[in-house]
């Protein structure tokens, strides 16, 4: 049935704002590392420019995979470079967007009321009071890659993998340990850092020759809806305020690079 002329001319505004609404605001997938850098990197976006960063959190390899099948995101931050690389080779960035934001660091946490003593850094797992220890899944997320490497170069990953409880991103493996569903964790320094973790418990950062630098980048995809805005936001993240935003969350900023 036709709608009376009248009725779709007084439609046409709301139509309008529709599209004016979907102009402002984008879509993040952003590994979980970066909830609380992100939320206040988006909160400041928002306030300087009047556009809303919507972002989704999670493992980067889960998000990969949902990139490959058409999931509708603007931008990808990634916890490591692989992945963004490879949606570039594949042709599914677009071009001169691939930005290297940041690299993750990793940490030994436990609750403040823990007894274990972290200060002795990765050989705390051994500890006789730990019987679960928290680290993300090595399959996908890049902190569990980083976990495990760091563990097998000291000699204790056989050890201690009998006891892992794997989160399916680096932030659900904070929560086991910071719950009391695992006794220890071996977590993002930013998370650590972050405003819901930094008063409750202890870390050690594990030195960085142990394990293979988190290297984390970030991609435009060729399938977003509102490529300007996102590059809008992608020139954000460049910036100095950006830079200091995320170091002050523990991510190493020296070798921020376009490519």
């Amino acid at each position: 049935m036709k709608l009376p002329r009248a009725i779709r001319i007084a439609a046409l505004p709301l139509v309008l704002l529709c599209q004016i609404v979907a102009a402002q605001e984008i879509t993040v997938a952003a590994a979980a590392d970066l909830q609380s850098a992100m939320q206040e990197l988006a909160a400041r976006f928002q306030k300087d420019t009047g556009k809303n960063v919507r972002v989704i959190y999670g493992s980067s390899g889960n998000f990969f995979q949902q990139i490959q099948n058409g999931a509708p995101f603007d931008m990808f931050f990634s916890a490591n470079l692989d992945y963004p690389k490879k949606l570039e080779a594949a042709g599914m960035t677009q071009p001169g967007t691939y930005y290297q934001y940041a690299r993750g660091k990793i940490v030994v946490w436990v609750p403040k009321d823990s007894k274990i003593d972290v200060s002795t850094g990765l050989k705390a797992v051994l500890d006789p009071m730990v019987k679960k220890i928290a680290v993300a899944n090595p399959l996908h997320a890049p902190y569990g890659q980083a976990a495990v490497a760091a563990m097998q170069k000291e000699a204790i990953y056989e050890k201690a993998k009998e006891k892992f409880v794997l989160g399916e991103n680096i932030s659900q493996t904070a929560s086991f340990v910071a719950s009391g569903s695992a006794d220890i964790g071996i977590i993002a320094l930013s998370l650590a850092m972050s405003p819901n973790m930094k008063d409750t418990g202890r870390y050690t950062e594990i030195p960085k020759t142990e394990y293979p630098p988190i290297d984390q980048a970030c991609v435009i995809l060729s399938s977003s809806k509102n490529k300007e805005l996102s590059q809008q936001f992608l020139s954000y993240v460049k910036s100095a305020t950006v830079s200091d935003l995320l170091a002050s969350y523990g991510f190493d900023v020296s070798n921020r690079t376009g490519k």
